[in-house]
């Protein structure tokens, strides 16, 4: 004669006021010793702990008079039924306190700055971004070459022009210049599209660049723009049509 199979764990989402974790319970245990097990996972004590079962969309109460004899099996305990835990005891202390209330070490800046292994020190060592005695040089270098670019390509307030790499995102360039709204250095291109293809209305941050409707508006890098005879598209112009 053999003797009965160990029952098998089953995964439960044991849920209280401090979160929710998955845990293995085993149907065998005692209420007893479940409720000790759970006093690591919520920080309620055994004694004030109340347990409810939900599974299939029903609420089971796990409760017995006899906890330390009773076994769990005698519940519906189902693979990833919630098991929620609330506490009695409304002094009872938390296992995880809420984040916001745990105090939160800040290193002062002269700290450091004083320190040899950080990245703040290894940027000095190697002279890297605002600690490059060059940054200045090299700042100017790239807005130099960004305004470059417009004049190479003849970007003007006006012009009829193309957002590459579409063929048919067109539009009339209506700003060129600086926006400090947006972060980076050099100039940007405000266009005015045919078709409600943007993203604004001529404006960044609440401050007006140029005048159109809402959507009709887009603010690019010079590189994106081709100035050229650009007429606009027609209902007949379905040659780079993809789809319907």
């Amino acid at each position: 004669m053999t003797g009965l199979a160990p029952a098998k764990d089953v995964p439960v989402l044991i849920t209280s006021s401090v979160g929710s974790s998955e845990r293995r319970i085993n149907p065998s245990w005692t209420i007893a010793y479940l409720k000790g097990k759970l006093e690591s996972v919520t920080g309620i004590p055994p004694s004030a702990q109340s347990l409810a079962l939900h599974s299939s969309g029903k609420e089971v109460i796990i409760s017995s008079e006899e906890e330390h004899i009773t076994p769990i099996a005698l519940w519906p305990l189902t693979a990833y039924a919630e098991l929620h835990v609330t506490s009695s005891d409304s002094s009872a202390p938390s296992a995880v306190p809420p984040l916001s209330s745990v105090p939160k070490y800040e290193m002062p800046t002269e700290t450091y700055s004083s320190l040899p292994d950080t990245v703040l020190a290894y940027k000095k060592t190697h002279q890297i971004g605002r600690f490059n005695p060059h940054a200045p040089d090299l700042k100017q270098q790239k807005l130099d070459e960004l305004w470059k670019e417009v004049e190479e390509r003849k970007i003007i307030v006006g012009s009829r022009c193309i957002l590459a790499p579409s063929t048919t995102r067109r539009g009339s360039v209506a700003y060129v210049g600086l926006i400090p709204e947006i972060p980076g250095i050099g100039p940007w291109v405000g266009v005015r599209l045919d078709e409600p293809a943007g993203k604004n209305d001529g404006t960044v941050s609440g401050k007006r660049y140029f005048d159109c409707e809402p959507q009709y508006g887009v603010f690019v890098r010079p590189d994106r723009v081709e100035v050229g005879d650009w007429r606009e598209l027609g209902l007949d112009d379905d040659d780079d049509l993809e789809e319907i």
